[in-house]
């Protein structure tokens, strides 16, 4: 039982327990079944099924997938969930019953969902990833990965499924939420963040969790912004763009990669060995263990169709790559039966199962497999994890537009109505991938308002539902109407939702309280799997916002959303729009202090804002022959990439470079000043783009290549300074390789991607030869 010495070498120690294992303990450790299916809660405490206990005697199992997932899909809910501490408890019962019946005592892998938090009860639920690109703050991000990870380790999750770096290039896709961005570069920036927050110092440590980068990859490039749609994409364009935060991810240490669905150029992410193999291990040194996503070698045989069956396809996964099945159906069905043929070699099962082993000792399970509950219950939903939320929230709103000064509003305004379907419905500012919540936990948009306004509140403010996300009714149009008729300034609350079924019935339009019904409602249009063909807002949004200008009072639109929304009509017509996405359990705070002034608004997209859905695909970063213009309108999106307004205004002066001349493998430092020159307080987020401006291979019009988030008093000036070297300015050759080519390149530096200073740079292999 040499392998449960802790000071010998993780390989060796994984080489040791490998030789002591059966065929079916094999392949028990690549399986990764549903965790809430092995308990049942009873008088507080998970009592574990006998399936479960029989699985665990007769070979084992080597993950669970959400053992404390909770969601309309698993139906686990507050009643039959557990708390925090009891959570805790639970996975100790379901590891110690591992450890002691099985016959080599070999832990069980705890994987679970964080996207924006733990999915669990009573944990955090921070703003969605499309909130924290547009925060453009690294290290606040690092922060929140952080806190996630210690809320996760803490009942016992040891490996979370974020975070997701796949390339927006449709938004009409379900999961553009999920994402950071549209860009590259700044989802390799929040990449490292996360795998350096996730990972932590120690793996082993209280406070660790292994990070799994999905979706292995160009899942956001899919034909249609159709969920795993087919991706029409070639080796250069994958290197050059959807591949490029993956790698940086790697390079930052992450441990483990999720294939994605879809297919690219014929080959289906899950069955490709020249990503999983030769890309991955061979030329990137991944020494990590890859994981499918649920569902996905099924698609191989049904949907991909490049396996005749479910053998066949277990068979065709693990040779390209894959070491562990999420949900465990195919191989564990198929895998013995395939080596007992002779489709498949025990080297190559051998090969996955260490690598499981090894991230198992790296995570310290061997020596402390158990958790402590009283922690669980002390850092999960704590006082400072909410006030982090809170920040990542407030960073990452974006003023879109502000006429006349609307904003930010004054507490003494006499009446304010807040009005829509997303002023008061918790779930509607949360996003997918979320947990059931208790009502106290989220404070929404107008419980921040109230609170903002204080001990005046029931006097100041008006609220009513006026309708739905999605259907036609106009039942409350009439109420809200009448308090928009009161009120001095109104606040229309409007957008999407991707709340799925948590039971809450559905509301009186009328009266804007729940009624239980037999079919619960849902206003979904959001999240994983919901995928649009429009941009539009659904239902009688729009013309509910209409009825209400026509009052001719000031307003307000807030947008909470999975992703933009493209509503020419409010673009016009709206004195004041606040994109906030998806701001999480403490949207309606940060919300209101953007509103009202408490905090002056540093948000910035991440994805541009189509003035119509026609004119997709709209990312800044297009090829220069991205074609001509349409009939009916340009190719200009309404709200470019990088775009925010503030309540202040900054100045860019100076722009130079330390070298205007440079060789291939050199290095210049771009420097400007940046001042407030507004009457507040104020971050800026300084942007880098970079053009190439002849190329041997066709190449974007620009790209980002650095940012900076100063914060400036009024007044006041900073200097700030990028390093350009060689990987800024390289391309894909013709070998695939990168390069760097000789030429001119346009260095600009700017408050968005359409608003910028620029100057320019010159690379000349000549220059290495004059100073040799």
């Amino acid at each position: 039982m040499s392998y449960k010495d802790s000071s010998l070498p993780v390989p060796e120690r994984a080489e040791l327990l490998l030789a002591e294992m059966t065929l079916d303990e094999k392949i028990g450790q690549l399986l990764q079944p549903f965790g809430w299916k092995t308990y049942i809660k009873k008088d507080g405490k998970a009592e574990l099924t006998e399936s479960f206990r029989s699985q665990v005697r007769n070979g084992g199992v080597g993950s669970l997938y959400g053992v404390l997932r909770a969601d309309p899909w698993t139906e686990v809910t507050l009643e039959n969930g557990l708390s925090p501490e009891e959570g805790a408890r639970a996975v100790n019962d379901i590891q110690r019953y591992v450890i002691e019946n099985s016959r080599l005592g070999i832990p069980i892998l705890f994987g679970e969902e964080c996207s924006h938090g733990h999915m669990a009860i009573g944990a955090t639920v921070f703003p969605v990833p499309l909130n924290v690109g547009s925060t453009w703050n690294v290290d606040l991000y690092r922060d929140m990965c952080k806190a996630i990870a210690l809320e996760t380790r803490s009942q016992g999750g040891a490996a979370t499924y974020s975070p997701v770096l796949d390339v927006v290039r449709d938004p009409r896709w379900g999961r553009t939420e999920e994402c950071f961005a549209e860009d590259p570069f700044l989802i390799g920036e929040l990449a490292v963040a996360a795998v350096e927050g996730l990972q932590g110092d120690r793996l082993d440590g209280k406070d660790s969790v292994i990070a799994t980068l999905k979706h292995f990859v160009a899942y956001g490039s899919s034909e249609g912004g159709r969920n795993a749609g087919p991706v029409h994409m070639g080796l250069r364009e994958l290197h050059e763009s959807d591949l490029v935060p993956f790698r940086k991810a790697i390079e930052a240490g992450a441990l483990s990669v999720m294939t994605a669905y879809n297919e690219i150029d014929g080959v289906p992410c899950t069955s490709n060995s020249y990503l999983l193999r030769e890309l991955l291990r061979g030329q990137w040194g991944f020494d990590g263990f890859v994981i499918t996503d649920c569902g996905a070698i099924n698609m191989l045989a049904w949907g991909h169709d490049v396996a005749e069956d479910g053998e066949a396809a277990a068979v065709l996964a693990l040779k390209a790559g894959v070491d562990m099945e999420m949900s465990g159906e195919m191989f564990g069905k198929h895998l013995r039966s395939a080596i007992d043929k002779g489709a498949l070699e025990t080297s190559v099962l051998d090969e996955a199962v260490k690598r499981v082993l090894e991230m198992k000792f790296k995570l310290g399970l061997f020596e402390n497999p158990y958790v402590d509950p009283a922690l669980a219950a002390a850092v999960i939903g704590c006082e400072a994890h909410v006030r982090l939320a809170r920040q990542v929230a407030e960073e990452s709103i974006v003023l879109l537009k502000n006429e006349a000064q609307t904003l930010p509003l004054s507490k003494g305004t006499r009446k304010i109505a807040v009005i829509g379907p997303n002023a008061n419905q918790m779930y509607n500012q949360l996003g997918d991938y979320t947990s059931p919540q208790q009502r106290g936990q989220v404070v929404t948009l107008l419980d921040g308002i109230r609170a903002k306004l204080g001990e005046g509140a029931d006097d100041q403010l008006l609220y009513a539902l006026g309708c739905r996300i999605k259907g036609d009714s106009r039942e409350g149009f009439e109420q809200a109407l009448a308090c928009a008729e009161q009120a001095d300034v109104v606040i229309m609350a409007v957008g999407g939702s991707s709340a799925r079924d948590f039971g809450e019935g559905t509301i009186d339009l009328r009266t804007g309280a729940s009624v239980v019904t037999e079919h619960a409602w849902s206003d979904m249009e959001c999240g994983e799997g919901i995928d649009r063909a429009g941009l539009s807002l659904m239902g009688v949004q729009l013309e509910l916002i209409q009825e209400v200008h026509k009052l001719g009072k000031p307003v307000v639109v807030v947008y909470m959303n999975g992703r933009p929304i493209a509503e020419p009509w409010i673009d016009e017509h709206i004195h004041a729009i606040v994109e906030a996405w998806y701001p999480g359990q403490e949207g309606g705070h940060a919300l209101a202090d953007i509103l009202f002034g408490d905090a002056n608004p540093s948000g910035r997209l991440t994805v541009s804002v189509p003035k119509d859905v026609g004119q997709l695909p709209v990312y800044y970063n297009a090829k220069r022959s991205r074609g001509k213009r349409y009939l009916e309108m340009d190719n200009k999106p309404q709200y470019p990439f990088g775009y925010g307004l503030s309540y202040t205004d900054f100045r860019y002066d100076g722009l130079r470079l330390s070298e205007s001349t440079i060789r291939p493998d050199g290095e210049t430092v771009v420097t400007l000043e940046v001042t407030n020159i507004g009457l507040m307080a104020g971050a800026e987020v300084v942007q880098l783009y970079v053009a190439d401006k002849v190329s041997s291979v066709t190449r974007p019009v620009k790209e980002l290549k650095g940012f900076r988030k100063v914060r400036l008093q009024p007044g006041e000036t900073r200097t700030v300074s990028f390093t350009l070297t060689s990987e800024h300015l390289q391309l894909i050759g013709a070998d695939f390789g990168p390069v760097v080519e000789d030429g001119e390149f346009i260095i600009m530096v700017g408050k968005n991607a359409e608003d910028y200073i620029s100057t320019h740079l010159f690379v000349r292999s000549e220059v290495a030869a004059c100073i040799e």
